[in-house]
């Protein structure tokens, strides 16, 4: 078993691998309220949220990764009170692509459900018709022709 310190290099790594594997618009469908979604982050680096916080090298980490973010643009600027500058709501380019894909996906879903109804139906009156001839088996004791 892994101690303490091993998981959280590994943790590490993972963070680091995943911040290589990002592109500027992948952050900015990333931001929430001003800053990158840590429920996302732990999500798709596979730790704990916990490990955002209390691992000192990656709350580094993601500190630089946010201002430097910041500098180009990415996230929205800090104020002096470290409030978040509320900035002029535009569409996001990323809405309209994460649209189309719920969209698709709320297609593929839809027509899965469906087929899946018709599979159930039809299995349910092959059901039936079984159900008649283990009736009668259990009652003759032989097989009707």
């Amino acid at each position: 078993m892994a101690s303490g310190q091993q998981i959280a290099e590994e943790n590490v790594q993972r963070f680091t691998t995943w911040v290589a594997s990002k592109t500027d618009a992948d952050f900015r469908d990333m931001v929430v309220r001003g800053v990158l979604s840590r429920t996302e982050i732990a999500a798709e680096c596979g730790f704990a949220k916990s490990a955002l916080a209390q691992n000192p090298r990656i709350r580094e980490a993601l500190k630089k990764l946010e201002a430097d973010l910041r500098e180009r643009g990415v996230l929205p600027r800090l104020a002096a009170g470290d409030d978040i500058v509320a900035t002029p709501s535009s569409p996001r380019p990323g809405d309209s692509a994460r649209s189309a894909r719920d969209a698709e996906r709320l297609s593929r879903l839809e027509q899965e459900n469906a087929s899946l109804k018709a599979e159930n139906a039809e299995l349910k009156r092959l059901l039936g018709r079984y159900t008649v001839l283990q009736e009668a088996l259990a009652e003759t004791g032989r097989l009707p022709r």
